[in-house]
């Protein structure tokens, strides 16, 4: 064989290589619903705390999860915001019912880790820390109003009149949520 016949060989299969998509990744072939009622149940069982969540999904090259979370009032106090980061998933609120003053971002005051086994972390968001903050944005939010806040952002509500009942839809790309998990009551 010619050298002209090798590198032309060799040039072919590289070329080929670069167009032909990885197969590392599975093709996800169905939608997941997560219904009204599931998350209702999810939201009302007398057992959790604040954050719930629903299901994390595999949507392919990462993981998708929904929670419902319910906040009682909060009265509005002096000094830095108490809130939470999550070092690596992001979350989007949908504020479902009620209303209250959310700060996100700022200057991180205090940390404190929160353990890797918890379920906070295990199934909940990932790596994250407790965080006291001052400085960031503040916003008022109420029913039917969006809020993104990316991985690493602090977020933390300041006051909340009555209560605030939110989705938290979140994306996580680096897949540290339990694919497949299915909130226990829902199953």
């Amino acid at each position: 064989m010619s050298r002209l016949s090798i590198g032309f060989t060799v040039g072919f299969a590289a070329a080929v290589t670069l167009l032909v998509p990885p197969q590392a990744v599975a093709q996800v072939t169905s939608a997941t619903d997560v219904t009204v009622e599931e998350y209702m149940a999810v939201k009302n069982a007398p057992e959790g705390g604040v954050d719930r969540q629903v299901k994390v999904v595999d949507i392919g090259k990462s993981n998708v999860a929904v929670g419902i979370l319910h906040r009682d009032a909060l009265e509005p106090s002096e000094g830095p915001a108490r809130g939470i980061v999550h070092t690596l998933v992001t979350e989007v609120y949908y504020i479902v019912s009620g209303a209250g003053t959310l700060m996100t971002g700022g200057t991180i005051t205090e940390r404190g880790d929160i353990p890797e086994d918890s379920h906070i972390v295990q199934v909940l968001v990932g790596e994250s820390y407790r965080a006291a903050a001052e400085g960031g944005q503040v916003r008022d939010v109420s029913e039917g109003d969006i809020v993104v806040i990316p991985g690493g952002v602090f977020h933390g509500w300041t006051a909340i009149p009555d209560h605030v009942t939110y989705l938290s839809i979140r994306p996580d790309p680096d897949k540290v949520l339990p694919a497949g998990w299915v909130n226990p009551l829902i199953q």
